[in-house]
């Protein structure tokens, strides 16, 4: 039970974490997003920077347009980093258990993290989809989450599936990078603990912001060609930037998505938007990992006290 319990506190915290950071930071998110989805020669460009997305909100008094499709994010990340934490905690922990090591290595954490990922992306890819379209769309004109997916084939919903389950490498990266350098701060903080249950060790929150920065900088910059990809092929349907139908159809697939930027923006293209995604990915897996460090504890705690009410039976006082 107790393997349970951990990993529930885990996916809980993780989970409240992403719901806090994505909603701090989503006009962040829908600059980047808006600005990522257009694919033009450099004189055509609607957007040549990240601020011009923002200008466009304030001039057209669409300001509040900044947080369109923010409920179907929310419920997007707090689905699925509940997913990945309970996933990557219970295999960690099953790897742990049946290795016989009190450490996992790079490798194996590694795999864990990718496995966990994979799941995730296929449980949650309708509602990223769905975000993306909602993002992309001009502002003030975004639809709600069922007309979007009602308006969309199954096929539609799962657009961008392919390149998804390639980006389980990055947070793959990001926490193996993360708990890695976790395990060598608190190495010299860990003591023998025997006969009772101890609570999960705690970065401070400052520690938990920086190295989230850094493991999620790392893992934003080996996989971002792919991440701009991704944001094409799910907002290929768009009719914000005045495509083609052969355009469109075109961009929903991977080659396509890629043949696109080399041929209207060069290989300088496969990086564009990078310095925003950078500003806003850190930003948000610092914030989210910070969270999620300083409740683990008190999720941990919680959850025993109520484990301990549901299943410990009263005991019955004896008449003398």
């Amino acid at each position: 039970m107790e393997l349970d319990l951990e990993s529930i506190a885990e996916a809980t915290s993780g989970a409240i974490g992403a719901l806090v950071s994505t909603t701090v930071l989503y006009p962040l998110d829908t600059c980047k997003t808006k600005y990522q989805a257009e694919v033009r020669a450099k004189h055509q460009q609607k957007y040549r920077n990240i601020s011009d997305v923002l200008w466009e909100a304030i001039s057209t008094r669409q300001v509040f347009s900044l947080y369109q499709g923010l409920g179907t994010k929310n419920l997007q990340s707090y689905i699925s980093q509940f997913i990945y934490f309970y996933g990557y905690g219970f295999f960690k922990r099953l790897y742990l258990k049946k290795s016989g090591n009190t450490n996992i290595g790079a490798k194996a954490n590694l795999l864990v993290a990718a496995a966990a990922g994979a799941c995730t992306v296929i449980v949650i890819q309708p509602l990223d989809t769905a975000s993306s379209k909602m993002q992309t769309s001009e502002f003030g004109k975004a639809e709600g989450l069922w007309r979007t997916l009602s308006k969309s084939t199954w096929r539609e919903a799962f657009d961008g599936l392919g390149i998804s389950l390639l980006l389980t490498a990055n947070p793959s990266i990001q926490y193996t990078v993360f708990d890695q350098l976790k395990q060598r701060l608190l190495k010299g903080k860990l003591g023998s603990k025997t006969g009772k249950a101890s609570t999960p060790e705690a970065l401070s929150a400052f520690s938990a912001f920086m190295l989230g920065a850094v493991s999620k900088c790392v893992a934003t910059i080996l996989t971002y060609p792919a991440i701009r990809c991704k944001v094409m092929i799910q907002a290929a349907d768009s009719d914000e930037f005045g495509k083609s139908e052969a355009d469109k159809k075109s961009q929903k697939t991977i080659s396509g998505a890629l043949f696109a930027i080399w041929k209207r923006e060069g290989p300088l293209g496969f990086f564009k938007g990078l310095q925003a995604q950078i500003v806003k990915t850190v930003l948000s897996s610092a914030l989210h990992l910070m969270i999620k460090e300083k409740i683990t504890r008190t999720t941990w705690i919680l959850l025993i006290a109520l484990k301990r009410y549901i299943f410990v039976t009263p005991v019955r006082l004896k008449s003398t």
